[in-house]
C-alpha cells in the first residue's frame, strides 16, 4: 500500500489558531510562495442577532434538510397559533434563538456535511433559517463568490471540515483558516461583467425548465384516474361538499370504531363514489404483517452520535431521502430495532392535512446507523400480493390523500395524525401484481420525463460552472 506524503513549512501554520494537525486539514495549506486572499478580504461573518417573530401571523423557516444539492430552498411555514406536538421541536429551537434572518446577497454555508453542497445564495429576505448555517456577507460579487464556494472552493471547505463521532462539520474558525488563491479570485472579479452576462441566460433557462415541470402528485393522480376510469372532477366536487346525504344504516359500514365525525363519514361518502366501478377493492389489514412506530430521541443539527431522520425525508415519488441532518447521543438497549435498512416501507404518522400518511421506501443500501423517529410507522406486508412501489403510489395519490386527510385525528388541520388503525382500515384498489406493475411502469415513465427536466437543469448549472472554469482555467487551487 502506498503512503501519501506531503511536505509543509512550519511557517505556513504560524497564524493558525486551532492547533489542528489532522492530515486532511494540513493538506489544505498551500506553500507560502503563493498569494492568497484571507476571508476578511472576501467576506464578513455576520454576527448573530436575535430575531423577534412573535408578532408575525406566519413565517417561513428552513433547516438544512429543506435545502437541496443545488442550493434551492423549500421552507416550511410556521405559525405560533398552529403550534402542535409535531412541530413543537422547531418552535423550541426558535425560542432558544436558533433562527437567523439573512438579507439579499448573503450566503449561507452548511455546517453539517459540507460535501452535500447545500450552500445558499439569499435572493429573498422572506425566509428565516436555522443557525446550523454559517452566515457570511460578501465584500465582492455575491453571485460569483457563491458559485465559487459551490465549485472550486468546495474542496477547500471539505478539506477544513472536521470528522467527529458523526458526519463532517464546519465551524467559522475552520473557514477562517482557508487561503483563497488570489489569482483565482482576481480572474473571476476582473471579468465579472462578462461572466454574469454569460450566466444570465442560463439562469433564465433554468427558471423556464422549472416552470415546465409537473408535480409528482399530479402524475400519480393522472395515472390512477386514467387506469381505474375515475372522474376526478366529480370526486373533487364530493370532497368540497358541506352536506352529505348519508343513511343512518350506513354509519357503521367499514367503521369498526363507530366513528361518527363529519370528516370520517365524508371519507366513506367519497369512497362510495370513488370505488363504485372498481372490482378489486380490498382492506389493507388483510395483507399487513406488522406495524411499528419509531423512536424519537433528543436530536440536534450538527451534533455527534447516531443520525435521525425527519418528516422532510418523505417524498411523493415514494423514495425516502436518506440525507439526515440531525443526530443524537442517546441510546437504548434495543436501538438496533430502529435502524433503517434497504427495502423498509414507512408511512408519515403526523403532518399537515396534505402530507399526513405519505409513504416512502428506503431504496438504497444504508451503510451508517440511521434511526427512524416516532413520527414514522414502519409497515411490513405480504409482498407476494402487493408491490411496494404500487402501494407507495396509492398512498401518495388522491386515493390515499382523500382517505387519510379525512380519517386523521387532530383539532388543527395544519398538523394531524394517523395511527396503525387508520392504515389497517384503508380500503384501496389492489389488482393482480401484473396490473400493479403496469401502473407502476406508467407512473415511472412520466416521472422519468420529469427527471429528464431535472437533468437539463443540472446541465445548465454545469454550464454555469464551466463558464467559471474556463475563466480561471489557468489558475490552480
Amino acid at each position: 500500500m502506498g503512503i501519501n506524503v506531503q511536505k509543509k513549512k512550519l511557517s505556513d501554520f504560524r497564524s493558525e489558531e486551532s492547533l489542528r494537525y489532522d492530515y486532511k486539514f494540513i493538506s489544505s495549506f498551500e506553500t507560502s510562495g503563493k498569494d492568497f486572499y484571507s476571508y476578511r478580504q472576501l467576506f464578513d461573518f455576520v454576527p448573530y442577532q436575535s430575531v423577534d417573530i412573535s408578532a408575525l401571523e406566519s413565517f417561513k423557516y428552513a433547516e438544512i434538510g429543506n435545502v437541496n444539492k443545488l442550493g434551492e430552498v423549500f421552507p416550511v411555514e410556521l405559525s405560533f397559533e398552529d403550534r402542535q406536538e409535531e412541530n413543537e421541536s422547531l418552535f423550541k429551537k426558535i425560542e432558544k434563538g436558533d433562527i437567523i434572518k439573512p438579507t439579499d446577497g448573503d450566503i449561507l454555508i452548511s455546517k453539517i456535511r459540507p460535501y452535500l453542497n447545500k450552500n445558499v445564495l439569499i435572493a429573498s429576505n422572506e425566509i428565516f433559517f436555522t443557525k446550523a448555517f454559517i452566515h457570511i456577507r460578501p465584500k465582492v460579487n455575491s453571485e460569483l463568490l457563491h458559485i465559487a464556494l459551490r465549485t472550486k472552493f468546495l474542496s477547500l471547505l471539505n478539506a477544513v471540515s472536521r470528522r467527529g463521532k458523526g458526519y463532517p462539520t464546519l465551524k467559522d474558525e475552520d473557514i477562517k483558516s482557508i487561503h483563497f488563491p488570489k489569482s483565482y479570485v482576481d480572474a473571476l472579479l476582473g471579468n465579472q461583467s462578462e461572466l454574469l452576462k454569460k450566466i444570465s441566460p442560463l439562469k433564465q433557462a433554468i427558471n423556464n425548465l422549472k416552470q415546465s415541470k409537473r408535480k409528482t402528485s399530479e402524475i400519480l393522480n393522472h395515472v390512477f384516474a386514467d387506469y381505474f376510469n375515475i372522474n376526478s372532477v366529480e370526486i373533487n366536487n364530493l370532497d368540497k361538499a358541506n352536506y352529505l346525504p348519508i343513511l343512518f344504516s350506513r354509519l357503521g359500514l367499514y367503521n369498526p370504531a363507530l366513528r361518527g365525525g363529519f370528516r370520517w363519514n365524508k371519507m366513506q361518502f367519497i369512497q362510495s363514489g370513488l370505488y363504485s366501478d372498481i372490482d378489486c377493492i380490498q382492506t389493507l389489514c388483510h395483507f399487513i404483517k406488522t406495524t411499528k412506530n419509531g423512536w424519537s430521541p433528543s436530536s440536534v443539527e450538527g451534533g455527534g452520535g447516531t443520525s435521525v431522520l425527519g418528516q422532510e425525508h418523505f417524498s411523493f415519488d415514494g423514495v425516502l431521502r436518506i440525507e439526515p441532518s440531525k443526530s443524537t447521543e442517546e441510546t437504548r438497549n434495543n436501538i438496533e430495532d430502529f435502524f433503517i435498512k434497504k427495502g423498509d416501507f414507512f408511512v408519515s404518522r403526523g403532518n399537515t392535512v396534505d402530507l399526513v400518511a405519505l409513504a416512502s421506501v428506503v431504496s438504497e443500501e444504508v451503510e451508517d446507523n440511521i434511526i427512524f423517529p416516532d413520527l414514522y410507522i414502519k409497515v411490513e406486508f405480504d409482498e407476494s400480493v402487493i408491490d411496494k412501489e404500487y402501494l407507495c403510489f396509492v398512498f401518495n395519490s388522491f386515493i390515499g390523500r382523500l382517505y387519510f386527510k379525512n380519517v386523521a385525528k387532530g383539532k388543527n388541520q395544519t398538523m394531524i395524525k394517523v395511527s396503525s388503525a387508520e392504515i389497517l382500515n384503508f380500503r384501496l384498489p389492489i389488482p393482480l401484481l401484473a396490473e400493479q406493475s403496469k401502473i407502476v411502469y406508467a407512473i415511472k415513465k412520466e416521472l422519468n420525463e420529469q427527471k429528464e427536466i431535472d437533468r437539463q437543469i443540472e446541465e445548465k448549472h454545469q454550464a454555469i460552472d464551466n463558464i467559471i472554469e474556463e475563466a480561471v482555467k489557468h489558475e490552480q487551487i
